[in-house]
């Protein structure tokens, strides 16, 4: 079954929580013990309805504050297709929590509350989309029943984000009038509403097309294993293991390994243990080589004829997410799929203002910072723009003093 990856994000008291708590209500995919918990909270709406926001609300001190401050995860499944939400927070203080949930999305819902239109958290969000090459957006103008559904109110606000967008980079751009609270629009289309004719969120959510271009994407492998058992029945076996991020590769195929350049003919291929002619995005394959070929974990397999550039400089796109600021003296780990080598921060380029969404040219680096970063590698890596190919341009940075992460990269350019 088809699997649907999505976000939401707006600014607070948005309702983002409370759509996604409606959702699930409404398509029955809450539990019974959960409904205990949610009736044992004892935290309503105004109207003394049920506060259905607290179906993601996990921290204690989001209960207590009524906000989302961690990145939370929801499953459920339809006959048509299977979700997974994240539901990311609004505050400007957690934006590094918002990009990490959002990374690996194939679509992002930006709440508006129809009262205040657009504003500096629905760009600020719309444009952290935009930079991790989300390729579709779904705007949900929620609290229409505070507005008395009003038809007129809709419009201004998706002309004003229609204006906005203008400046972001999105393949696909949708509305919906919703009330989260009320239900309407959410799962089934609203009597109150007659104005508008499209989709229900679900519904929209079961066809929405977010398939990419399998077949015109070039071929990532990174490997993750090398499979020699070395015994008199497999004396000779030689694999390289690895989980393709992007493309298909087939039998016969010409092969590049970087970043040795070696080059050589897939011979065969195996996917769960048979053999197979061949192997698409997201399989985890065993491919063996015509040729004897030295390849160790952290390589890349591509084919000849469409590889990345390899480069020790590059400049990357940057979410600060550590409390110690970025130190430029300091050597880092960066970690490419399986492939750790040492980097350095030889200069910040711009930063952006993350209110007014303006270059800065400031000293310094901190948490929650986004800006462009140059970076110098010991070692050669294979990056691929990651607008072009998300799954071989994105990396994370390691303090390597205590092993923790502490930023996310996206390549703009090789040097």
């Amino acid at each position: 079954m088809d699997l649907l990856k999505f976000i939401t994000a707006g600014s607070v008291d948005d309702g983002k929580s409370t759509l996604i708590g409606r959702l699930l209500y409404d398509t029955d995919s809450v539990l019974d013990d959960q409904l205990e918990a949610i009736q044992r909270a004892n935290r309503k709406n105004g109207d003394g309805t049920v506060d259905l926001a607290i179906l993601t609300d996990g921290l204690k001190a989001e209960r207590e504050q009524g906000i989302t401050i961690d990145v939370a995860y929801k499953y459920f499944q339809t006959p048509r297709r299977k979700f997974i939400i994240a539901d990311t927070p609004g505050h400007i203080e957690y934006t590094r929590n918002m990009v990490t949930g959002a990374s690996n999305a194939d679509l992002a819902i930006i709440l508006i509350d129809a009262r205040k239109g657009v504003v500096e958290q629905t760009k600020r969000h719309s444009f952290l989309v935009s930079l991790l090459a989300i390729p579709n957006i779904l705007v949900c103008i929620n609290k229409m029943d505070m507005v008395d559904y009003d038809e007129e109110t809709f419009e201004k606000i998706k002309a004003d984000y229609l204006r906005f967008s203008q400046r972001l980079s999105v393949r696909q751009l949708d509305f919906i009038p919703v009330s989260a609270l009320r239900g309407d629009n959410i799962v089934n289309q609203s009597n109150a509403m007659p104005w508008y004719g499209g989709p229900s969120l679900l519904a929209f959510l079961e066809t929405v097309d977010v398939r990419r271009a399998q077949g015109r994407e070039p071929v990532r492998l990174p490997v993750q294993w090398i499979i020699r058992p070395q015994t008199d029945e497999h004396h000779d076996y030689r694999g390289y293991t690895g989980r393709i991020a992007s493309g298909s590769l087939a039998v016969g195929d010409r092969v590049v390994v970087l970043p040795s350049g070696q080059r050589s003919t897939v011979s065969a291929l195996e996917v769960a243990g048979s053999s197979a002619d061949t192997a698409e995005k997201g399989a985890s394959v065993t491919v063996h080589l015509a040729d004897d070929v030295d390849i160790s974990r952290g390589d890349l397999i591509t084919t000849a004829d469409s590889h990345p550039e390899l480069a020790k400089e590059f400049v990357a796109d940057v979410c600060w997410m550590d409390k110690r600021p970025l130190d430029t003296t300091q050597v880092y780990l960066l970690q490419h799929h399986s492939r750790v080598v040492k980097v350095k921060a030889s200069e910040i380029l711009s930063k952006i203002d993350i209110h007014t969404l303006e270059e800065t040219h400031e000293d310094g680096f901190a948490l929650n910072d986004i800006g462009k970063i140059r970076f110098r590698a010991a070692d050669y890596l294979p990056f691929d723009r990651y607008q072009d190919n998300k799954a071989n341009g994105g990396a994370i940075l390691i303090d390597s003093r205590n092993n923790l992460t502490v930023g996310a990269l996206m390549v703009s350019s090789v040097e």
